[in-house]
């Protein structure tokens, strides 16, 4: 049996069958923040306990596995757990110009709790610029806009009924909030936890300047300093791209690129991808 995995900071989707259900989630494994024991605590407490022993690949796609020593954080535990299987273990970028592009060729976009981008050709990917993760990059990712929310949340500058929600129905604090982004794991997915309450104000002015800003910011940055970059097409996956994707029209029709295909999941096209190169 093939097991795919697209992991992010926030969670991991896994999926073992060639149509649309079931996706198995668990919290996402990224060699920065996480070691062997965390791993194998999240799959022991998984559904995918159950397929031990059914599993002979494990293709996993992963934020933070851009090295060998990296991947090897995630692929032991993996090769552990799913005794027997060959373990493939990668970038998440990589996971994502693959369902993206398949064997053709474009630039893959990843807009979720991170960001980053690559140029995808024949299963190969190269890049301009790195990604510089939540403390110095992530532009226009969920965490990004999170720490932009917080920051604007505390300095007074959010409209109203944004402010009103954040300190009357979910009661953040100065105090809570510095505990939270300097004292605990995981910041950047608790920055990103935040950018869903955007997605709910999008008539606000104040919405949609900061995430059209963000998404000026990534092009800029990430994508229009490709070669070629107006001769191809440029898709996304992530919840940012999905959740804001009017926003992002506007901002890739002002910089004249081609909109290729906008995936709130890529592991649905990404395990057909691998599916059908097993013939199954």
């Amino acid at each position: 049996m093939l097991l795919v995995a697209d992991s992010g900071s926030t969670k991991a989707d896994w999926k073992f069958r060639n149509n649309e259900e079931p996706i198995v989630s668990t919290r996402g494994f990224n060699p920065f923040f996480h070691g062997r024991d965390f791993v194998l605590a999240e799959l022991e407490a998984s559904p995918l306990k159950d397929l031990v022993g059914q599993v002979d690949e494990v293709r996993f796609f992963g934020a933070g596995c851009s090295s060998i020593e990296r991947n090897l954080l995630i692929q032991k535990p993996l090769e552990d757990f799913f005794r027997g299987a060959k373990v493939t273990v990668d970038h998440d970028i990589l996971g994502a110009g693959i369902a993206c592009v398949g064997d053709g060729e474009g630039i893959a976009c990843i807009i979720g709790t991170g960001s980053n981008s690559c140029y995808c050709k024949d299963q190969q990917w190269s890049q301009v610029v790195p990604a510089l993760g939540h403390l110095l990059g992530d532009e226009a990712s969920g965490s990004y806009l999170g720490r932009r929310l917080l920051s604007d949340y505390l300095y007074h500058l959010l409209p109203e009924p944004i402010a009103h929600e954040l300190q009357h129905d979910l009661g953040l604090t100065k105090e809570g909030i510095f505990e939270s982004a300097y004292h605990k794991p995981d910041v950047n997915v608790y920055f990103a936890s935040f950018a869903r309450l955007l997605s709910k104000y999008l008539d606000e002015p104040y919405v949609q300047q900061v995430v059209t800003e963000g998404f000026h910011r990534f092009l800029d940055i990430h994508v229009m300093r490709y070669p070629r970059v107006h001769d191809l097409t440029v898709h996304f996956v992530g919840s940012i791209a999905y959740h804001f994707e009017p926003l992002l029209d506007q901002v890739l029709a002002a910089k004249g690129l081609r909109k290729g295909g906008v995936h709130k999941k890529p592991i649905h096209p990404l395990y057909a991808y691998y599916a059908s190169k097993r013939g199954s």
